[in-house]
Protein backbone atom coordinates (compact mmCIF):
# COMPACT_ATOMS: atom_id res chain seq x y z
CA UNK A 1 0.00 0.00 0.00
CA UNK A 2 1.17 3.56 -0.69
CA UNK A 3 1.78 5.68 2.35
CA UNK A 4 3.02 8.77 0.90
CA UNK A 5 4.51 11.01 -1.16
CA UNK A 6 7.36 13.13 -0.51
CA UNK A 7 7.76 15.02 -3.72
CA UNK A 8 6.21 18.39 -4.29
CA UNK A 9 2.34 18.08 -3.85
CA UNK A 10 1.07 16.70 -6.85
CA UNK A 11 4.48 15.75 -8.47
CA UNK A 12 5.14 19.15 -9.81
CA UNK A 13 8.30 20.71 -9.89
CA UNK A 14 9.38 24.15 -10.50
CA UNK A 15 12.28 26.64 -11.00
CA UNK A 16 13.04 29.95 -11.16
CA UNK A 17 13.67 31.93 -14.52
CA UNK A 18 14.66 34.84 -15.41
CA UNK A 19 13.75 35.87 -18.95
CA UNK A 20 16.45 36.93 -21.62
CA UNK A 21 16.45 39.93 -22.46
CA UNK A 22 18.53 39.33 -25.88
CA UNK A 23 17.09 41.20 -28.79
CA UNK A 24 15.69 39.34 -31.61
CA UNK A 25 15.30 40.05 -35.55
CA UNK A 26 11.54 41.02 -34.78
CA UNK A 27 13.46 43.72 -32.23
CA UNK A 28 11.68 41.98 -29.01
CA UNK A 29 13.59 40.62 -25.94
CA UNK A 30 13.01 37.31 -25.06
CA UNK A 31 13.46 33.54 -24.76
CA UNK A 32 12.88 30.17 -27.52
CA UNK A 33 9.48 29.38 -28.97
CA UNK A 34 8.53 26.15 -27.68
CA UNK A 35 5.75 23.32 -27.30
CA UNK A 36 5.11 20.57 -24.67
CA UNK A 37 3.24 17.21 -25.35
CA UNK A 38 2.48 15.98 -22.41
CA UNK A 39 2.95 18.72 -19.66
CA UNK A 40 0.84 21.73 -18.68
CA UNK A 41 3.06 24.22 -17.06
CA UNK A 42 2.22 27.63 -15.76
CA UNK A 43 3.91 30.86 -14.88
CA UNK A 44 3.94 33.01 -11.74
CA UNK A 45 5.20 36.22 -12.32
CA UNK A 46 7.27 37.84 -9.62
CA UNK A 47 9.02 40.31 -10.95
CA UNK A 48 9.48 42.76 -14.10
CA UNK A 49 7.11 43.36 -16.70
CA UNK A 50 6.75 40.91 -20.27
CA UNK A 51 4.39 38.51 -21.39
CA UNK A 52 3.72 35.35 -23.45
CA UNK A 53 2.95 34.97 -26.79
CA UNK A 54 1.18 31.56 -27.65
CA UNK A 55 0.07 29.84 -30.54
CA UNK A 56 -2.71 27.22 -31.11
CA UNK A 57 -4.86 25.80 -33.21
CA UNK A 58 -7.13 28.62 -31.82
CA UNK A 59 -4.89 31.17 -33.27
CA UNK A 60 -2.32 33.70 -32.13
CA UNK A 61 -2.85 35.51 -28.22
CA UNK A 62 -0.34 37.55 -25.47
CA UNK A 63 -0.93 37.45 -22.03
CA UNK A 64 0.27 39.87 -20.44
CA UNK A 65 2.86 38.99 -17.44
CA UNK A 66 3.37 41.05 -14.54
CA UNK A 67 3.91 40.75 -10.98
CA UNK A 68 1.34 38.41 -9.44
CA UNK A 69 -0.02 36.95 -12.98
CA UNK A 70 -0.40 33.28 -12.90
CA UNK A 71 -0.68 32.04 -16.39
CA UNK A 72 -0.64 28.25 -17.45
CA UNK A 73 -1.32 26.70 -20.53
CA UNK A 74 -1.67 23.11 -22.16
CA UNK A 75 -0.03 20.57 -24.16
CA UNK A 76 0.45 21.46 -27.18
CA UNK A 77 0.94 25.45 -26.63
CA UNK A 78 3.69 26.82 -28.63
CA UNK A 79 4.56 29.90 -26.28
CA UNK A 80 7.24 32.18 -26.41
CA UNK A 81 8.25 34.71 -23.52
CA UNK A 82 8.86 38.60 -23.95
CA UNK A 83 11.23 40.02 -21.62
CA UNK A 84 10.04 43.93 -21.58
CA UNK A 85 11.71 44.88 -18.33
CA UNK A 86 13.85 42.34 -16.14
CA UNK A 87 10.74 39.81 -16.49
CA UNK A 88 11.70 37.34 -13.56
CA UNK A 89 9.16 33.82 -12.97
CA UNK A 90 8.74 30.80 -11.00
CA UNK A 91 7.99 28.23 -13.56
CA UNK A 92 5.70 25.12 -12.21
CA UNK A 93 6.21 21.68 -14.40
CA UNK A 94 3.47 19.13 -14.23
CA UNK A 95 5.70 15.73 -13.80
CA UNK A 96 8.60 16.13 -11.80
CA UNK A 97 10.07 18.70 -13.91
CA UNK A 98 9.36 16.64 -17.74
CA UNK A 99 8.81 19.96 -19.38
CA UNK A 100 12.74 20.67 -18.53
CA UNK A 101 13.89 17.03 -19.11
CA UNK A 102 12.59 16.50 -22.63
CA UNK A 103 9.27 17.30 -22.96
CA UNK A 104 9.38 20.18 -24.86
CA UNK A 105 10.33 20.50 -28.74
CA UNK A 106 11.73 24.43 -30.53
CA UNK A 107 9.71 25.48 -33.37
CA UNK A 108 12.66 24.95 -35.53
CA UNK A 109 12.40 25.23 -39.24
CA UNK A 110 10.93 21.72 -40.57
CA UNK A 111 14.69 20.49 -42.02
CA UNK A 112 15.67 20.32 -38.30
CA UNK A 113 12.86 18.40 -37.30
CA UNK A 114 13.39 15.35 -39.35
CA UNK A 115 14.56 12.52 -36.53
CA UNK A 116 16.40 13.13 -33.01
CA UNK A 117 19.75 13.09 -34.34
CA UNK A 118 19.43 16.13 -36.35
CA UNK A 119 17.63 17.89 -34.10
CA UNK A 120 19.74 17.68 -31.16
CA UNK A 121 22.52 18.69 -33.31
CA UNK A 122 21.07 22.06 -33.65
CA UNK A 123 19.75 22.33 -29.85
CA UNK A 124 21.72 20.54 -27.49
CA UNK A 125 24.51 23.04 -25.69
CA UNK A 126 27.43 21.69 -24.95
CA UNK A 127 27.92 21.79 -20.99
CA UNK A 128 31.00 21.60 -20.46
CA UNK A 129 31.56 24.71 -22.95
CA UNK A 130 32.93 28.29 -22.06
CA UNK A 131 30.05 30.67 -20.42
CA UNK A 132 30.42 32.66 -23.35
CA UNK A 133 29.78 29.72 -26.24
CA UNK A 134 27.11 27.90 -23.96
CA UNK A 135 25.36 31.81 -24.76
CA UNK A 136 26.32 32.00 -28.38
CA UNK A 137 24.38 28.70 -28.64
CA UNK A 138 21.52 29.17 -26.39
CA UNK A 139 20.80 32.48 -28.65
CA UNK A 140 21.68 30.92 -32.10
CA UNK A 141 19.50 28.04 -30.86
CA UNK A 142 16.66 30.73 -30.09
CA UNK A 143 16.89 32.39 -33.27
CA UNK A 144 17.11 29.26 -34.75
CA UNK A 145 13.48 28.57 -33.63
CA UNK A 146 12.12 32.33 -34.22
CA UNK A 147 12.50 31.83 -37.77
CA UNK A 148 10.37 28.61 -37.39
CA UNK A 149 8.22 30.21 -35.13
CA UNK A 150 7.58 32.70 -37.65
CA UNK A 151 6.24 30.81 -40.59
CA UNK A 152 3.51 29.03 -38.18
CA UNK A 153 2.18 32.16 -36.77
CA UNK A 154 1.69 33.75 -40.33
CA UNK A 155 0.88 30.21 -42.12
CA UNK A 156 -2.18 31.00 -44.22
CA UNK A 157 -3.69 27.53 -42.99
CA UNK A 158 -3.70 24.60 -40.32
CA UNK A 159 -1.75 22.52 -42.34
CA UNK A 160 2.29 23.72 -41.17
CA UNK A 161 1.09 23.65 -37.71
CA UNK A 162 -0.12 19.85 -38.21
CA UNK A 163 3.07 18.82 -39.49
CA UNK A 164 4.99 20.38 -36.68
CA UNK A 165 2.54 18.61 -34.25
CA UNK A 166 3.07 15.76 -35.92
CA UNK A 167 7.40 15.87 -36.30
CA UNK A 168 7.13 16.83 -32.96
CA UNK A 169 5.48 13.69 -32.13
CA UNK A 170 7.90 11.62 -33.68
CA UNK A 171 10.80 13.30 -32.53
CA UNK A 172 9.94 12.27 -29.05
CA UNK A 173 8.64 8.47 -29.44
CA UNK A 174 12.00 7.02 -28.36
CA UNK A 175 11.62 8.31 -25.02
CA UNK A 176 7.90 7.92 -24.40
CA UNK A 177 8.68 4.97 -21.96
CA UNK A 178 11.07 7.41 -20.03
CA UNK A 179 8.23 9.65 -19.38
CA UNK A 180 6.19 6.83 -18.71
CA UNK A 181 8.01 5.88 -15.82
CA UNK A 182 8.74 9.30 -14.25
CA UNK A 183 5.24 9.77 -14.67
CA UNK A 184 4.34 6.69 -12.86
CA UNK A 185 6.71 7.64 -10.02
CA UNK A 186 5.71 10.92 -9.83
CA UNK A 187 2.27 12.36 -10.68
CA UNK A 188 0.46 8.89 -10.67
CA UNK A 189 2.47 7.94 -7.27
CA UNK A 190 1.33 11.28 -5.55
CA UNK A 191 -2.44 10.48 -6.48
CA UNK A 192 -2.38 7.09 -5.24
CA UNK A 193 -0.98 8.46 -2.09
CA UNK A 194 -3.78 10.48 -1.69
CA UNK A 195 -6.30 7.66 -2.88
CA UNK A 196 -4.83 5.15 0.03
CA UNK A 197 -4.86 7.81 2.65
CA UNK A 198 -8.84 8.76 2.01
CA UNK A 199 -9.09 4.88 2.43
CA UNK A 200 -7.44 4.87 5.18
CA UNK A 201 -9.50 7.16 7.11
CA UNK A 202 -12.61 5.94 5.94
CA UNK A 203 -11.53 2.94 7.93
CA UNK A 204 -10.94 5.00 10.80
CA UNK A 205 -7.29 4.22 10.64
CA UNK A 206 -5.12 7.72 10.83
CA UNK A 207 -1.77 6.35 10.84
CA UNK A 208 -0.38 7.44 8.06
CA UNK A 209 -0.59 11.01 10.11
CA UNK A 210 1.91 9.75 12.32
CA UNK A 211 4.29 8.98 8.92
CA UNK A 212 3.95 12.82 8.78
CA UNK A 213 7.79 14.63 7.82
CA UNK A 214 9.21 17.90 6.23
CA UNK A 215 11.04 18.58 3.21
CA UNK A 216 13.40 21.03 2.19
CA UNK A 217 15.69 22.00 -0.73
CA UNK A 218 17.98 24.62 -2.35
CA UNK A 219 18.42 25.18 -5.80
CA UNK A 220 21.30 22.63 -7.17
CA UNK A 221 21.86 24.62 -10.12
CA UNK A 222 22.05 28.24 -10.49
CA UNK A 223 22.06 30.22 -13.88
CA UNK A 224 21.49 27.38 -16.25
CA UNK A 225 20.91 28.22 -19.85
CA UNK A 226 17.24 27.34 -20.50
CA UNK A 227 14.99 27.53 -23.30
CA UNK A 228 13.67 30.90 -22.54
CA UNK A 229 15.94 32.32 -19.59
CA UNK A 230 18.32 31.41 -17.32
CA UNK A 231 16.98 28.78 -14.77
CA UNK A 232 18.17 28.23 -10.96
CA UNK A 233 16.58 24.37 -10.92
CA UNK A 234 16.12 22.03 -8.14
CA UNK A 235 17.21 18.39 -8.25
CA UNK A 236 14.33 16.01 -9.78
CA UNK A 237 13.49 12.40 -10.61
Amino acid sequence: MVSGYEGLPGGVALSHLSVYDWPAADGVCGGTPHMHLTCSEAYVVTGGRGAVQTLTTSGYEVTPLAPGTVAWFTPGTIHRLVNEDELRITVLMQNNGLPEAGDAVLTLPPEYLTDPETYAAATRIPPDAPEEERERVARARRDLALEGYRTLRYASGPEPLAAFHRAAAALVRPRLAQWRARWERGARAAAAATGDQLGRLERGDVSHLAEAGVCAQEPAVLGKFGMCGRLDVYTGD
